[in-house]
């Protein structure tokens, strides 16, 4: 029997598959972000590995309800390094103060400088990585997300 996959590895696994489909259809202009960033030798190196990392984890997670828990455990741990990967990246460009016209995220698309709120964005990317490796079976705590229903007193 097939299962859905719960809703944080489903919305991380598509975000994480529109990451990877922007930056192949624009490969040189992924490239050119990540060489932006002054930190890579080989930006075309860095390119594929964020790529594959981006797929195996996406892949992992929108089939973790179905594969066996060692897959869903190490897609969540690959969706947590790209998450980690993005949000390190960025926030050390900015605190170096580099001027991008992209953060290269979907390669020539959606492109966006970076500024402060790509921080934010970074931020709730490692929320929902946190989540959906949670729910593919890595022991970390994760604060409930529930609705307190209130009783009425009649």
């Amino acid at each position: 029997m097939i299962r859905r996959p719960a809703l944080a590895p489903l919305l991380y696994g598509l975000l994480l598959v529109g990451m990877a489909a922007g930056q192949l259809a624009s490969s040189d202009a992924f490239r050119r972000a990540l060489g932006g960033y002054d930190l890579f030798v080989d930006a075309a190196s860095t390119a594929v590995a964020v790529v594959v990392f981006e797929l195996a984890a996406a892949l992992g997670l929108l089939a973790s309800a179905s594969v066996p828990r060692s897959i869903g455990r190490a897609a969540g741990l690959a969706g947590l390094a790209v998450a980690g990967f993005w949000s390190v990246l960025a926030a050390q460009a900015f605190a170096r103060g580099l001027e991008l016209d992209n953060c290269g995220c979907f390669g020539a698309y959606l492109a966006q400088p970076l500024r402060w709120w790509v921080l934010v964005e970074d931020a709730y990317m490692l929320v929902l990585a946190w989540y959906a490796a949670a729910a593919g079976g890595i022991p970390i705590p994760t604060p409930a997300l529930r609705l307190r229903r209130t009783q009425e007193v009649t």
